[in-house]
Parts: C-alpha cells; structure tokens; sequence
C-alpha cells in the first residue's frame, strides 16, 4: 500500500512541477509577448510612483493584462527599478518588459503636453502643443507673442506640474534675438548677463525644466555649437581658403542666411569659395543687412544703394573677404557645407523663383538669370496690385 501512496505522491509532484512550469512559461510569455494595445498611448509616471501604483495604472488603461506579472518579472528582471517622472509615448503592442525599459532608461518625456518656446529670425512665440498618441504628431493648443498678454488657457495649462518646456532657437537667428528671446521666457529664471558672441550658439531644440537659469541654458548652447564645430572641423575639405574655425563659422553663418534650401548650402558654399579662391568679393546682401541691423531683428526693407556704396566691415560689396564676425548663428548643416562644399565652377547665383536659386559660371549667364528673376518679381508685384484693387 505504501508503494501506492509514494507513486501517487509522485506523480502529483511531477503534475505539480508541470503545472508550476507552465505557469512560468505563461507568465514569461505574457511579460515578454506583444501587449494588449491596439493603439499607442501616453503613461504618465509621477514624482515618487513606486512600481506597484505604475503597473495597476498601465493594466487600468488596457497597456498590460495583468499588473501582478509585472511586478513579478520586473522583480526577476531587475526592470522595475530606477522609474523616471515624466509622460511617455508606449507603442501599441508594446510588451511588459518594453513598457519597463521605456518607463526607466530616462531622458526626455515623449508623450503629452508641452510649451515650445520658440525663437525665430522674425520673431519670437511661444507654442503650446500636445503629442497625440494616435498620429503620434503634436497638435497645437495655442499660439501667442511672450511680449505680449498671456492667454488665460495658457494660465491654466502652466499650473499642471506635469507640463514640459521645450526653448528651440531657428537656423540663422542672431545671438541677440536668442538673448532677447530668453529674456521674456517667464519660466526661466537669472538675467542674461551679456550677449553671446555672434554664432557660437547651437540652433536646436532645448528640454528645459521651469526655473532653469537664463545663462546656464546659452551656456549649454554655446557648448553643443563648439562640440558641432570641432567634430566637423576634423573633417574638413584640406583646400579651403579658410584657417581656422571662426573663418568656417563666419562662412557657415553666410550660408546660412543665403539659402533656405537644405540641398542648396553646398552649392552655396562653393560659390564664396570660389570667389574667395579667385580673389573676388563675397558680394552678399546678408552681410550688409547685419553690418545696418548689427543682428538686432529684421531690417524691414531694402537695402538703399548708399548702404550698398558705405565702406563698413560688414559690406561684402566694397571690402575683400570676409567680414569680421558672424552674422547669424548657423545650424549643423551649414556649417557641414562651410568645411565641405561642391566642387563647381560656379561663382554666381541669384533667385530663380521656387525658393531656391539659379546658378552660373559667367556673367553673361548671371546676368540673364537676373533677368528672369527680375521679370518674376513684376509678376508677382503685378498680382499683388490686382489683388489689391
């Protein structure tokens, strides 16, 4: 009888070790396997969640099946620590341990609403926006001028804790519009103490956390700009007819301003080498407008010929190479065509009407693509007339 009873003793340790099994097994597939999601959604962690408040709210918003898998694998995974405050963007079918790393590997937040302080060659605004997780594109909330009134829904939206902030400087804006900018950020904190110098300041978009201070923030994009510079100076086209990294910066800066056309710079580019090379004068508008300006907002206007005629260190028209400084803070892709630029014989461009611009080796064939540029502008001004009337 007791032989009996010890082989049924086994055999329910052996149905016992099966079961216990497959329950890993399940257990490890439901942690590591697609999630339940159809959609992507946003997960939002608060200041000091542990894990056990996180995962019951994922399994409430439909993101895992179960919260008790997660903080068992978690726990065997060594995933579940380390959980980083902020909102972020979970994928559909996104799995436990994906969730985990998404949730703990920090950085910046990617999902729900955020002010986008926005600094530009024109003007300053700022954007409020939040990321739909749907299309996973920002929808904008409102726009409005930081000189001016604060709308009340943008009162309502500073008092969420939750609200991320986000500086993004353009292309080709001047150190004094960046400093300017900042100092009508209201959530920043400090004086900006002086203005940096022209163009050692990174066109970029900055995560920054309420109260940050004003200079700390310019540092940081005076930092990235010379890290940009120095990685692409490394690389640089041997044969330049420039020295040293200010001379690139200066002629990143030009680029910069000439042309808006990302697949354009290059070509630009070559052109101030060429003219450099030959012993030409840059002749560029863009120097002679900052020379007038001194980089403090748009010029609103022409240039007068007698601003044309004035001998100034930034006039291109009447000095020899390159004016003393910058005259905009130039992104990583112009400055990239400055140390890098096509190989062409052009020496001549001028606009052709599409946004970009028509090239030339001669005078002659510059001369009829002023032409033609010349006869689109009566166009376009001609229209503008009758729209007018």
């Amino acid at each position: 009888m007791w032989r009996a009873l010890v082989a049924n003793l086994l055999t329910l340790a052996i149905v016992g070790l099966v079961v216990a099994a497959g329950v890993i097994a399940w257990g490890r597939a439901q942690f590591t396997g697609p999630g339940p999601l159809t959609e992507a959604v946003c997960v939002r962690v608060e200041r000091g969640a542990n894990l056990a408040t996180v995962s019951r709210a994922l399994e409430a918003q439909g993101a895992i099946s179960d919260a008790r898998i997660m903080r068992i694998g978690a726990g065997y995974s060594d995933h579940g620590r380390g959980l980083r405050f902020g909102s972020y963007l979970v994928p559909e079918a996104a799995s436990m341990v994906d969730i985990l790393d998404i949730l703990t590997r920090g950085g910046q937040s990617t999902c729900g609403a955020e002010v986008n302080y926005l600094i530009g060659v024109v003007n300053t605004e700022v954007i409020l926006r939040e990321l739909d997780p749907a299309t996973r594109r920002y929808e904008e909330m409102l726009r409005f001028d930081p000189a001016g009134e604060e709308p009340a829904d943008y009162l309502d939206a500073v008092a969420d804790p939750a609200l991320r902030y986000r500086v993004t400087v353009a292309e080709g804006a001047t150190s004094w519009q960046v400093a300017e900018g900042l100092r009508h950020a209201g959530f920043l904190s400090g004086e900006v103490e002086a203005v940096p110098g022209e163009g050692w300041l990174a066109p970029d978009s900055y995560e920054v956390a309420p109260g940050s201070e004003r200079m700390a923030l310019l540092d940081e994009m005076e930092a990235r700009q010379r890290r940009i510079l120095e990685e692409l100076w490394a690389e640089r086209d041997e044969e330049l007819p420039y020295d040293t990294m200010e001379e690139a910066l200066i002629m990143a800066s030009i680029i910069e301003k000439e042309t808006g056309v990302p697949d354009e710079r290059r070509q630009v580019a070559s052109v101030f080498v060429n003219r450099l090379r030959q012993g030409m004068r840059l002749q560029t508008d863009p120097t002679v407008i900052y020379g007038i300006t001194g980089g403090q907002g748009v010029l609103g206007r022409g240039i007068r010929q007698s601003e044309l005629r004035a001998v100034t260190p930034y006039n291109t028209y009447v000095i020899d190479g390159m004016p003393p400084t910058p005259i905009a803070n130039p992104g990583r892709a112009s400055i990239a065509a400055a140390l890098n630029p096509d190989d062409t014989p052009y020496i001549f461009f001028v606009a052709d009407g599409t946004g970009g611009h028509a090239f030339a080796v001669t005078l002659d064939e510059h001369n009829a693509n002023v032409a033609k540029w010349r006869e689109i502008e009566a166009e376009r001004a001609r229209q503008q007339q009758e729209q007018a009337n």
